[in-house]
């Protein structure tokens, strides 16, 4: 975006409405200080403009902060720590601080969180999903500044997207299994975010394509190795002639795994596990576990590097960046 729009002022919410800027001040405040009537028809104003607070009044709105937002969906995800690490490598050398916010994979916290650095007028952001609410998708369209999505180059897009393809990333890994002779494959999902899904539908293509039925443990509970063992016994219950598993990530994947030491299944004689992301402990580990190899420091660098570039003035950029993945097999297929 080179021109930066006016942001809607107080002002133009008091013009709407038709009363004095005051008065809206002070709604935004304290709603209980005006009718019940008044206070919608200020809250139908803000939404439709989309109104984003000022936290830095002394900063003109078209004054740079020399400040990147950037949301991720946890601060403990170590995907995402090192999402994080590369974009500081990039921004901190160029002048940029970071101000970093998650949003615990709720749609609805990530609007807050969107409209809390918003208002402290960052010069640019990063999304860590491209399933964002109306409201959030408006006040991103207001701000007029610089947006990326990370994780995901397959989707639709605000404006430029960095990542690479989950489902084809989930389908070439239930072939490897394939590939390796497991003729029952199930899929664990955790968390349930947008990503996960794209995976799952990769891993039903999969085995749809070979005739078979997909099977698939689903749960909104946090990935862990507790839940991945979890997982595996319920499993064994459901569907005991399964041969293979392929995991939303080496956190389900690798306690699937350990559960299946600790009750004698041989892994992977007995059972094929996948992870995905490639964490280090996946290659540390006995057997070296399966898994995606996704380039997260990368996706980082390279969406901080974007950024920075259309900071200084660039007009054009590539509206998705493939940075792709690597299919590990280990020792665990």
């Amino acid at each position: 975006m080179a021109n930066k729009k006016k942001r809607p002022t107080l002002q133009d919410i008091a013009d709407r409405v038709g009363v004095t800027k005051m008065t809206v001040s002070r709604c935004l405040r304290d709603s209980s200080q005006v009718s019940d009537a008044l206070k919608e028809k200020i809250n139908q104003a803000v939404e439709d403009l989309g109104y984003i607070p000022n936290r830095a009044p002394d900063i003109l709105s078209n004054a740079k902060s020399n400040a990147i937002g950037v949301l991720v969906p946890s601060l403990t995800n170590q995907v995402f720590a090192e999402v994080i690490r590369g974009i500081e490598s990039v921004t901190t050398p160029a002048g940029y601080q970071t101000m970093i916010a998650h949003y615990s994979y709720s749609t609805e916290l990530e609007e807050q969180s969107i409209a809390s650095l918003l208002s402290y007028n960052v010069d640019a952001i990063i999304l860590s999903e491209n399933i964002h609410t109306q409201k959030a998708r408006k006040m991103l369209k207001t701000a007029s500044i610089p947006v990326i999505e990370i994780m995901d180059s397959y989707s639709p897009r605000i404006e430029q997207a960095v990542g690479f393809d989950n489902g084809q990333a989930s389908l070439d890994m239930t072939k490897a299994l394939q590939a390796k002779g497991r003729k029952r494959v199930a899929y664990f999902a955790a968390r349930m975010d947008e990503r996960t899904r794209l995976k799952l539908q990769g891993y039903r293509r999969a085995v749809e394509q070979v005739g078979q039925l997909p099977i698939s443990l689903q749960t909104e509970e946090a990935s862990s190795f507790t839940l991945g063992a979890k997982l595996l016994g319920q499993l064994l219950e459901l569907h005991p002639d399964v041969d293979g598993i392929v995991c939303t990530n080496d956190d389900l994947a690798i306690g699937a795994l350990y559960e299946c030491q600790r009750r004698g299944i041989k892994v992977p004689e007995q059972m094929a596990i996948a992870g995905f992301h490639g964490h280090d402990i996946s290659q540390a580990m006995i057997p070296r576990l399966a898994t995606v190899v996704t380039p997260r420091e990368e996706i980082g660098r390279v969406a901080a590097s974007q950024l920075i570039e259309r900071l200084k003035g660039a007009d054009s950029w590539q509206d998705s960046i493939d940075l792709g993945y690597q299919i590990e097999c280990g020792e665990s297929i």
